[in-house]
């Protein structure tokens, strides 16, 4: 499929129309009157909310939301207590009672631009089933080992990028930081290397996507319950990087000489992947590009440039200010910001369109999390709060993560 897609409706039931779709959307069917496509209400064969589409162009997926009568997909019924969507080809036909929704691309043959690789093409041992995603610096395909058949997440440097030295730095940076790490709560390294000029990294697959299509995907915030289960996973992964040292700390001289101990510097929704049962899913913590050890602050060459894309919404003032020096409290306030994020759908402060985000960062206070939603305990209210004044850290003691899982847990 190409840049865009299509879902063209036609059945029995409803008239036939066609929705098209350049970005990521989700897109409901059912009964219900907030439905996207709306079933008629005495047909008892469409549940209320009978069916998602999850649409990131180029992938559709689509997930059966418990409906009483099943979701079809070629005829064949899919399951509703799959752990992940079911990924659609195009050309695929999606059935619930008498409504027929077939997915096609906007544009046979397209490929999408920025040097995406189509499914099928062989990177190093694997094989690209699709792509997951991408950044300034690489792009993520869900790729098949050849050898052992297993799914990985693969990330490979992109063409443009390869002939920049300060990117392609960056990425063996980010292989020698996961290679090194090992604990439930991160992405499991499995290998990397080159061919040619394409370099890649292959990590584990996390069937659940991401934090930020979990939280979009569904109606409204998540609960307080499951939104403080994936905060304290987060922060438990948390503790063991800003403690972990390094068996090969890399650098010369005085850079090698101090611990490798790691800040991750990137924590938002987007870098929390999730696996398993979508009711208690295991939460690993992705993508270690920015991850820099902060002994060794100052030492290295990463600087601000480039990096904080939309990462802004979750860093705190203190990191901006001071980039190259952050330290875990930064990781910390991140971690408070995404849970803030899932109890709200809001991001802690208010980003107005139009409007430099740095600036907005560096000018504007967190909005106060009563203002945003009545439902949360007193307690765990003033502690998110607490986190999030954030200002300069040396003005008061931060939390360090294990601390805050503690306070979490009492305040429960």
């Amino acid at each position: 499929m190409g840049e865009a897609v299509r879902l063209e409706v036609a059945g029995t039931i409803v008239p036939a129309r066609t929705f098209v779709f350049s970005g990521p959307a989700a897109f409901v069917v059912g009964r219900a009157e907030n439905c996207d496509l709306r079933a008629p209400g005495d047909d008892r064969r469409v549940s209320r909310r009978h069916c998602a589409f999850d649409i990131d162009p180029p992938t559709v997926r689509v997930r059966d939301l418990g409906s009483r009568n099943g979701t079809y997909v070629n005829g064949v019924r899919i399951p509703s207590s799959a752990s992940r969507p079911y990924e659609l080809a195009d050309g695929d036909e999606v059935r619930l009672g008498g409504v027929v929704v077939r997915v096609s691309s906007a544009g046979p043959g397209h490929r999408p631009a920025g040097g995406a690789r189509p499914a099928g093409d062989r990177i190093g041992g694997y094989v690209s089933v699709r792509e997951l995603g991408r950044g300034a610096q690489g792009v993520v395909h869900l790729a098949r080992h050849e050898r052992s058949g297993e799914l990985f997440a693969l990330k490979v440097l992109r063409p443009e990028a390869a002939i920049r030295p300060d990117m392609v730095n960056g990425f063996l940076r980010e292989i020698r930081t996961t290679r090194t790490l090992s604990h439930p709560h991160l992405v499991r390294f499995h290998e990397a290397g080159s061919t040619g000029t394409r370099f890649f990294l292959a990590c584990e697959y996390c069937d659940g996507g991401s934090l930020a299509r979990r939280v979009t995907e569904q109606d409204g915030p998540l609960g307080v319950e499951e939104a403080v289960a994936v905060t304290l996973q987060v922060l438990d992964g948390l503790a063991y990087l800003h403690g972990h040292r390094a068996a090969d700390a890399a650098g010369t001289g005085t850079e090698a000489t101090l611990p490798d101990r790691l800040v991750h510097r990137d924590i938002k929704p987007q870098n929390i992947l999730l696996s398993g049962p979508c009711a208690s899913p295991l939460v690993k913590i992705a993508d270690f590009g920015l991850a820099k050890a902060f002994e060794r602050a100052g030492l290295s060459g990463h600087t601000l440039t480039g990096a904080l894309g939309g990462s802004v919404a979750f860093m705190p003032r203190s990191q901006i200010v001071n980039y190259k020096y952050a330290e875990p409290p930064v990781d910390v306030w991140a971690a408070a910001a995404c849970l803030y994020w899932m109890l709200t759908r809001a991001t802690p402060r208010d980003f107005p369109d139009g409007v430099d985000p740095v600036s907005v960062a560096l000018r504007e206070p967190v909005v106060p999390i009563l203002r945003r939603t009545g439902a949360l305990p007193a307690r765990l209210a003033t502690l998110i709060d607490g986190i999030l004044a954030d200002e300069d850290p040396r003005a008061h003691v931060a939390p360090s993560a294990q601390e805050l899982g503690r306070a979490l847990r009492e305040a429960m």
